[in-house]
């Protein structure tokens, strides 16, 4: 199945993407590429469709319609055990971390091995040890999730995901709760994954410094639909409305007639 792989430019294509959550369209149309070895952020405010489109791609979630490659594989045509073997190749990093509570730092790294590999007990344990060394958590192996501070807990997650040296990694959201320097440190790591591993790397985030400091292309997500996908250079200086709005912290200003609603109200309050 991953014999070829190496051979594609692209490790993920998104074409015509629509999704529903019941008569409500999500996602409309959406189109966009990650070559190999890239990072790219998508970016969008609150409610834009990012978080659904993360799960579309981890294939948690079948779309409406389009089809959606991962190192060329159309995971809208796969079935869950070739979905499964797929997922070996893939690494995530969630928002919370998403550590188990009752294992330690160095059992929850060690999971996906112990789960996808039939390695020995020794070769596992130097496995996760090494990725632990990679985000700066060597010797934290014995702690529990509870002993670690947000920012461990992160890096943790991270070494989780990087344990079987996918090369698709996703992150969701990894600045979120976190210090300046903390989340600058984190930065620095993540690039640091993408030049030393030549991993592909999308990463959803609404923190803006963060998106422009490890960006190789930024996708920009509007209520469902992709405004611009292109270098970060080339957000920066776009000067598309809603853009600028994102990028300037500018609040929306969609007027409301106070009469109007005022009349609207009344109207449904005789109603009911």
């Amino acid at each position: 199945m991953a014999a070829t792989e190496s051979a594609f430019e692209y490790a993920i294509e998104v074409e015509h993407l629509v999704t529903h959550y019941g008569a409500r369209k999500i996602l409309d149309d959406i189109n966009f590429s990650v070559r190999q070895g890239e990072i790219m952020v998508i970016m969008g405010g609150s409610g834009s469709g990012k978080s659904t489109l993360l799960r579309h791609l981890l294939g948690l979630h079948r779309p409406t319609s389009g089809s959606i490659r991962l190192l060329g594989h159309d995971i809208t045509q796969l079935s869950a055990d070739q979905m499964y073997d797929l997922r070996k190749n893939m690494g995530v990093a969630f928002q919370g971390g998403a550590l188990f509570n009752s294992m330690t730092v160095g059992e929850n790294v060690e999971l996906p091995l112990r789960e996808h590999t039939r390695l020995d007990d020794n070769t596992i344990r130097i496995m996760s040890r090494m990725k632990l060394e990679v985000v700066n958590l060597a010797g934290f192996e014995d702690l529990m999730p509870a002993e670690l501070s947000g920012g461990m807990i992160k890096r943790a997650a991270l070494a989780r995901a990087i344990v079987m040296d996918p090369r698709l990694l996703f992150f969701d959201e990894p600045s979120a709760g976190l210090d300046p320097v903390v989340s600058a440190e984190l930065d620095e790591l993540i690039l640091t994954l993408r030049d030393a591993m030549n991993m592909t790397i999308v990463v959803v985030t609404h923190e803006l410094e963060s998106a422009f400091k490890i960006a190789d292309r930024i996708t920009v997500l509007d209520q469902g639909r992709i405004l611009m996908s292109d270098t970060a250079a080339a957000v920066r200086a776009s000067d598309h409305p809603r853009i600028r709005a994102l990028l300037d912290r500018t609040p929306r200003s969609d007027a409301v007639d106070a009469d109007a609603y005022l009349e609207r109200l009344t109207r449904e309050i005789f109603r009911a």
